[in-house]
């Protein structure tokens, strides 16, 4: 059975920095586009950052840019999600989760397969 499980999630001021950790089985791993995705209580679930299967080419939202970055270690099946600069208006429910690669399309829900069950994350100003 295919799993996804996010990690490193809490509290931490604004101007703090997290290291969120995706740990994946059940499915071959390196033949899969990794991405996090992030949701806010009342508002939509948001692509933020994905990392392809090929040649590790990564994507970021405007929103994080800059801030965040995608990485993955194919021989661990482990993905990650460093967070520096966090601001308040990054607090949400973090999803790692994997699927087929879509060009233009990654910040959409239909090309990814796996979904983890999401890590909390706080940003207090």
């Amino acid at each position: 059975e295919a799993q996804l499980v996010e990690s490193g999630g809490g509290s931490v001021q604004a101007g703090g920095s997290l290291r969120l950790s995706c740990s994946a089985s059940g499915f071959t791993f390196k033949d899969y586009v990794i991405a996090w995705f992030r949701q806010a209580p009342g508002k939509e679930r948001e692509g933020i950052a994905c990392i392809t299967h090929g040649d590790f080419s990564t994507y970021y939202a405007d929103s994080v840019e800059g801030r965040f970055t995608i990485s993955r270690d194919n021989a661990k099946n482990m993905a990650y999600l460093q967070m520096n600069s966090l601001e308040p208006g990054d607090t949400a429910v973090y999803y790692c989760t994997a699927g087929s690669y879509a060009a233009g399309a990654w910040t959409a829900l239909w090309p990814y397969d796996y979904w983890g069950q999401g890590t909390q994350v706080t940003v207090s100003s």
